[in-house]
C-alpha cells in the first residue's frame, strides 16, 4: 500500500514530468530536459528553501547572543529556556530547516529513482504521453547521461563544496573560544561538512549514471544562486 501511494504521488508524476520536458526540449535532449525539470522542481520548492535560508541568516545574526546565554547560564534547563526565548523574540523556528528537508525528501528520493534506473520510460507512463523515438542521450555532445562520468561527478563535488561553504559559517571560532566539548564538536562538524561531504558526494556520483550528477549539480547551482541573492539583500 505504501509503495503504491509513493509511486502514484511522487515517482510516477515526476517520471512523466521528465518525459514531458524531453518531448518539448530541442532535439529531445534528455540532458537539457533534466536541467529544466530540476529547475522547475526547485522553483516549486522555492518558498520552503527560501524560508530555510532566511532562518539560517537569522541564526547567524544572533550567534553573539547565543554565546552570551551559554556563557552566563551553566544550568542546561535554564539555558534551553533562554535560547528558546531568544528564538521567539527574533521570529526564528529552529526546526524549519529540518521540516523543509523532511518535506523535500520524498521528492528527492523519487527524482533519484527516476534517474538511477537508467532512464527507462516503458512503464508508469500516462496514456497521453509518449517517449520520442529520436531521444538524444548525449549532453553537450560529450556525455552519455546513462553512463558514468567522472567529469560531471567532479562538477557535482565542486558545486556541493561551494553550496556548503556558502551555507555554513564563514569564520571558524578562535582557538581560545573553543572551551567546551560542544564547541569543539561544532567546529569539527563544520570542517567535515565543508570538505568531507563534497568528496563523499563525488565518490557516490562516480558510481551512478551521469544523469544523477547533472541533476545534483543543477540543484547545487540553483541553491548557490538563491542563497547568494538572499544573503546580499540582508
Amino acid at each position: 500500500m505504501f509503495y503504491f501511494l509513493y509511486n502514484e504521488i511522487f515517482y510516477r508524476p515526476l517520471l512523466n514530468g521528465l518525459v514531458f520536458f524531453i518531448n518539448i526540449t530541442p532535439f529531445h535532449n534528455v540532458g537539457l530536459a533534466i536541467i529544466v525539470f530540476t529547475i522547475l522542481i526547485k522553483v516549486i520548492l522555492f518558498p520552503l528553501t527560501h524560508r530555510s535560508i532566511k532562518t539560517q541568516i537569522k541564526m547567524k545574526s544572533i550567534e553573539p547572543e547565543l554565546k552570551k546565554i551559554k556563557k552566563d547560564n551553566h544550568d542546561r534547563q535554564k539555558q534551553a529556556l533562554e535560547i528558546m526565548s531568544l528564538y521567539k523574540r527574533h521570529g526564528i523556528s529552529p526546526y524549519s530547516g529540518f521540516l523543509t528537508l523532511l518535506i523535500q525528501l520524498p521528492i528527492l528520493i523519487a527524482l533519484y529513482y527516476v534517474f538511477s534506473k537508467g532512464l527507462s520510460f516503458e512503464k508508469n507512463l500516462y496514456s497521453f504521453l509518449t517517449v520520442p523515438k529520436d531521444i538524444n542521450l548525449t549532453f553537450l555532445g560529450i556525455f552519455n547521461i546513462t553512463q558514468k562520468s567522472w567529469i560531471l561527478a567532479f562538477f557535482t563535488g565542486i558545486s556541493q563544496f561551494f553550496q556548503i561553504k556558502l551555507s555554513l559559517p564563514s569564520q571558524k571560532p578562535a582557538v581560545q573560544e573553543i572551551k567546551t566539548f560542544g564547541d569543539a564538536f561544532a567546529n569539527s562538524f563544520t570542517t567535515q561538512m565543508k570538505y568531507i561531504m563534497p568528496a563523499f558526494i563525488f565518490l557516490v556520483a562516480l558510481n551512478f549514471p551521469a544523469a544523477i550528477s547533472l541533476y545534483w549539480t543543477t540543484m547545487n547551482v540553483f541553491a548557490i544562486v538563491h542563497e547568494g541573492i538572499v544573503r546580499r539583500k540582508n
